[in-house]
């Protein structure tokens, strides 16, 4: 229990450093940037202050202070939730990301769930049937998954399954009339949920496949094949619980490559998220909410390392407290 408890002390300190970092990184963006730095805060109005005025804004947003005084309110301020006031929507940075990440989170959620699951389950089967047609045309069909882009998966799965069909909606997360229903979400998020699984579930499988084919020589399931048991309870009893970690290191690994994804799918279904927030702020250059959509995003691809960090002995105890990597 001390090894594990120094193990999680020394990854929170990590991971406390990487949070400092893209801090750092966030607050010297506006600095570093040519131009006016008042832009960054009030937008392009900032241009036509007087002297006097420019004075007074400069002085009410604390940027006539030295610049790690600076640092010290802005992070003060981001640590209490207070990231600025949003350009476009007038509110607080805080608000509007607070009604958009739950959206982004319940899509990617959803689609590393069934990539984790459909791609490990695939992954196990290609490895039993090894260099067949099954295992070939299996390998294929995550290659060119593995390739599509993610916008024009999108946009094929509107025109096939909501244009020619009809089956699902093309566009939103609920339906303008009556109360949302979690059957109405779901329906409205079955084409995102599809195309983000479809981009993320190559990674997953081919972990898999390539671990359960190095468990299948193992000793212990030679000597379980030897004893009579059947294929399916060799493969989905023994080889593919002890093939696990890699596929759950490589599940933790893809929360902050599928949140980046996710941006192209909300975009392409109109979906209220963070992702989509970051590209209707990128176009009105509202620079304190892609500020404040960046760190959020930082912050929750940090807890899910964290959570993931934490919960390997659980997993599979013999990584004791090495983590994902093992003992030293």
């Amino acid at each position: 229990m001390g090894a594990l408890a120094r193990h999680a002390g020394r990854r929170l300190l990590e991971y406390g450093g990487t949070f400092l970092a893209a801090v750092g990184i966030n607050f010297l963006l506006p600095h570093l940037a040519p131009g006016d730095p008042l832009i960054y805060v009030i937008g392009p109005e900032a241009t036509e202050l007087s002297p006097a005025e420019r004075r007074a804004e400069l002085a009410r947003y604390g940027l006539d202070e030295p610049l790690h005084v600076q640092f010290v309110d802005y992070l003060l301020g981001a640590l209490q939730g207070d990231l600025g006031t949003s350009l476009t929507y007038g509110r607080p940075v805080t608000d509007v990301l607070a009604a958009r990440l739950p959206w982004t989170l319940l899509l990617v959620g959803s689609a590393l769930l069934l990539a984790v699951v459909l791609g490990t389950l695939l992954g196990a089967v290609s490895a039993w049937h090894e260099g067949d047609r099954t295992d070939l045309g299996l390998m294929a069909g995550v290659v060119v998954a593995m390739s599509a882009p993610g916008f024009w998966l999108g946009m094929l799965f509107i025109a096939v399954f909501a244009a020619w069909l009809g089956w699902f909606p093309a566009s939103g997360v609920r339906s303008a009339r009556g109360a949302p229903t979690a059957l109405d979400v779901a329906h409205h998020l079955a084409l995102p949920v599809a195309a983000l699984t479809f981009v993320r579930l190559g990674s997953i499988y081919l972990i898999a496949r390539n671990t359960v084919l190095s468990t299948l020589g193992e000793d212990f399931l030679l000597f379980s094949r030897a004893k009579g048991l059947s294929d399916r309870r060799v493969l989905y009893g023994h080889a593919l619980p002890n093939s696990l970690l890699p596929v759950y290191t490589r599940f933790t690994l893809q929360v902050g490559v599928a949140i980046g994804g996710a941006v192209a799918i909300e975009t392409v279904f109109a979906i209220p998220g963070i992702g989509r927030v970051l590209f209707d702020a990128a176009l009105e250059r509202d620079y304190p909410l892609l500020q404040g959509a960046f760190l959020v995003l930082t912050v929750t691809v940090i807890a899910a390392n964290v959570v993931a960090d934490l919960t390997y002995p659980l997993i599979d105890p013999r990584t004791g407290a090495g983590g994902p990597e093992g003992r030293p």
